[in-house]
């Protein structure tokens, strides 16, 4: 397949990152690498997206901690990006919402409609601009020709974002959408098919199953109309999983399950285990979490004296 008839993917994750772990950063590298070889999709960006303050978890610090561990531990990173719409909603989000969220965006900033798993891979999305070079997007000349072209589309979309984004208050280092911003006249796109797909572990897929926590509405939008990509954890048997859901079952073509032959020790770092690290003074954390993040939670003085 030629790169425009594959789907450009966004990856979006939504998760309380309390604190983000190199777990998280390893799902996004793991999926974009299995969804790469499978020869069907190019992912062109990655989107991490904290929870609000008022989702009520146990010893959630507040988000404007968590954006900026979040923004440290992607520092590095062409590809993926914190973004803070969430955090700065007046209450919770549904994961469904923010989905929506920005699938709306990116149709506001590319003038196109973004398709879905039950639309035409014809849908027109964005694309390298037709008939014109696109500007300069990485500082460092000497690179561009050796950069990926999806990521080079990335940097496209990041840069119009740019263009509309606002700062607020206190965390003056992200980049957050005004919904209400002009955008101006949008460039003209070639066709090819991008999706937005939600990321997750295979925790989250397994609390699909749980009697009540999940809207039925909700789910038949993310799994059938998004879509998702599962990076199992612990050894998770995600085929059992997903047959326990009548939603999941339906839906099923449209969950991309990460298949890893070997085992990965990131697959069992998590956040709980990293904030008892923390708690107890053990030297391991430095196998959790990046050392920018501990750098800011030791500064911070997070998680040291608390529990859960």
């Amino acid at each position: 397949m030629t790169e425009n008839n594959k789907t450009h993917v966004i990856l979006l994750s939504c998760g309380s990152f309390n604190p983000i772990t190199k777990g998280h950063i390893h799902m996004f590298e793991k999926a974009r690498e299995y969804l790469h070889k499978s020869g069907h999709f190019i992912v062109i960006g990655g989107i991490i997206s904290p929870v609000h303050d008022s989702y009520g978890k146990p010893g959630l610090v507040p988000s404007r901690h968590r954006l900026t561990m979040c923004q440290l531990a992607v520092q590095s990173s062409d590809w993926i990006r914190v973004d803070p719409w969430e955090c700065y909603q007046d209450t919770w989000q549904t994961t469904c919402s923010v989905l929506e969220h920005h699938r709306d965006l990116m149709k506001r900033v590319t003038g196109c409609i973004l398709s879905n798993v039950n639309t035409p891979s014809s849908t027109p999305v964005i694309g390298q601009p037709q008939n014109k070079t696109p500007p300069p997007i990485y500082q460092n000349q000497n690179n561009m020709n050796h950069k990926p072209t999806a990521i080079k589309l990335w940097g496209k979309v990041s840069e119009n974002l740019g263009k509309i984004c606002c700062v607020r208050p206190h965390i003056d280092r992200f980049t957050f959408i005004d919904e209400n911003a002009n955008l101006g006249t949008v460039m003209r796109y070639e066709e090819i098919e991008l999706r937005i797909l939600l990321l997750c572990g295979s925790d989250l897929l397994d609390s699909f199953c749980i009697p009540g926590l999940w809207k039925d509405s909700d789910m038949e939008v993310i799994v059938g109309d998004f879509g998702i990509v599962v990076v199992p954890r612990d050894g998770a048997d995600t085929e059992k999983i997903m047959n326990h859901s009548s939603i999941l079952r339906k839906f099923k073509d449209n969950i991309t399950v990460v298949k890893d032959e070997i085992s990965h020790p990131m697959s069992i770092v998590s956040s709980t285990k990293s904030r008892l690290a923390l708690q107890h003074g053990d030297g391991h954390v430095v196998d959790y979490l990046n050392q920018p993040v501990i750098d800011y939670i030791l500064k911070s003085q997070l998680y040291i004296n608390t529990s859960g």
